[in-house]
């Protein structure tokens, strides 16, 4: 198996084409058409993980956090990303970043946290708009139902909970072919009027490659009439951040101590207490500071996350509780989520979990 087929996998758990747009996510150093020897799946890459992937022959690591986040302009090994780039690619070994695509997937870190605290009728918190796409074409009416069916095939026509979704719409379309023309239906140099299909269908924006293809392979006209739009629509199963309920309400020092215990923080930070049971939970994995409001709106009782800074902690108002359980903590589950996924679909040679714990804060 090559590279690029694990990271086909991934695609399918958390789609590249949802990651915030200042991340920096991908095949970050290696070859696409490499074999595979095997995986190691971590939550950051450094010099002591590129030493683990080694000993257990793993030429592939699959990180959560991206090494390279911003420009690098040399590699004489000065600072720790550097030296993990200069490893990897002595050692040929190849590093793959999932970051926030993974954060927006309704599988993906926020709700295993919410696994973790036991969450029942979970929904993303701050949905994610720009990614539900509209594609309008055109067939000859004794032709669409077959077209539709192969946009069907690749992708199209999905809404939520629901599949095979369309408008179709009947009327007649005109064209004249050109000398140039090789026209399917019509004369050259004859305006020629056609009983035609108006087809439209929304899709998730990365399967539009897929869909497009099925569209130019499965339309008869040589030239091919179609316009896509992007939606103001909110996806309801891509976006950051989740929401849930606890079983049975708990008390708010009870609950506290249950998700220090869970996630083995350290110490949590948190703001006063309201004195009120807590029922609804709002989860952030990483940096959460700015889904504060999305948790207030959404009535949470709590709002669990991590790296909250002093003023912040005010913009709890005394209507929910803001909980710091630390970065590395919200997110230490991630690599169990992406191992167990792709043990399913690969057999053909190691996943393996990483052992190392590289949180960088330590508590005394």
């Amino acid at each position: 198996m090559q590279i690029k087929e694990v990271i086909d996998h991934l695609e399918d758990l958390a789609p590249t084409a949802y990651a915030e747009d200042f991340d920096n996510i991908g095949l970050l150093v290696g070859e696409p058409e490499t074999i595979v020897t095997g995986v190691l799946v971590t939550l950051d890459t450094l010099e002591s993980t590129i030493d683990e992937a080694i000993q257990n022959n793993c030429n592939l690591i699959i990180s959560f956090h991206p090494i390279v986040f911003k420009g690098i302009k040399k590699f004489n090994g000065t600072n720790y990303v550097e030296r993990v780039v200069i490893k990897a690619i002595k050692n040929d070994i190849a590093i793959f970043a999932i970051h926030t695509a993974l954060d927006n997937s309704l599988y993906g870190v926020n709700n295993m946290i919410c696994e973790q605290l036991g969450l029942i009728n979970r929904k993303i918190l701050i949905p994610q708009s720009g990614n539900i796409k509209k594609l309008v074409t055109y067939a000859p009416v004794d032709q669409a139902e077959k077209l539709l069916s192969k946009l069907f095939e690749a992708g199209a026509g999905t809404i939520g909970n629901y599949d095979n979704c369309s408008f179709l719409s009947n009327g007649t379309g005109s064209f004249k072919p050109k000398e140039a023309a090789n026209p399917v239906i019509g004369e050259i140099g004859k305006t020629h009027k056609e009983k035609e299909t108006q087809i439209q269908v929304t899709y998730p924006k990365h399967f539009e490659s897929k869909i497009l293809k099925a569209l130019f392979e499965n339309h008869s006209y040589e030239e091919i009439a179609y316009e896509i739009t992007t939606l103001e629509n909110k996806n309801q199963n891509i976006g950051m951040g989740m929401i849930g309920e606890l079983p049975d309400p708990a008390k708010e020092i009870d609950f506290l101590k249950h998700i220090k215990k869970v996630f083995g923080s350290g110490c949590i930070r948190h703001s006063s207490l309201l004195n009120k049971p807590i029922k609804k939970v709002a989860v952030l994995g990483g940096s959460g500071s700015f889904a504060i409001s999305n948790a207030q709106r959404a009535g949470a009782d709590i709002f669990i996350t991590a790296d909250l800074k002093y003023h912040q902690f005010y913009e709890a108002e005394k209507r929910l509780i803001l909980a710091d359980i630390g970065h590395y903590e919200s997110e230490q589950y991630t690599k169990n989520l992406i191992v167990s996924y792709l043990q399913k679909k690969i057999s053909n040679f190691a996943i393996i979990l990483s052992d190392k714990n590289t949180n960088p804060i330590q508590y005394i």
